[in-house]
């Protein structure tokens, strides 16, 4: 799928890290909600609330999930995170994504 239809779109921006990582919020009929985001290179932590499934649209980076080792990660792939834990990216180039929240 190369687009969504028929969704409402937060208007501002989720900026994080000194705007090295900004994804606007877009959210579906069914109530569902997920991100489209971009990452710059660089080191970032995030912590869940919400189980997530992460699309690399384009880029290369490393994750480093809950009880696991660093895995590389390159734009058509995809990982889960689960929910209520912390996890790591090392972003080796600018990295285009999308973040659905599974409730």
């Amino acid at each position: 799928m190369t687009e969504f239809n028929n969704v409402s779109i937060v208007k501002k921006a989720n900026v994080y890290f000194g705007g090295n990582v900004s994804s606007r919020t877009i959210k579906f009929a069914d109530g569902s909600t997920k991100t489209l985001g971009f990452m710059l290179p660089g080191e970032y932590t995030f912590n869940t609330a919400d189980k997530e499934l992460m699309e690399i649209i384009d880029g290369d980076l490393d994750v480093l999930l809950p009880g696991t080792d660093w895995k590389a990660i390159k734009g058509g792939e995809s990982f889960n995170v689960p929910a209520n834990a912390a996890f790591s990216l090392k972003i080796k180039a600018p990295t285009d994504y999308i973040c659905s929240f599974i409730k």
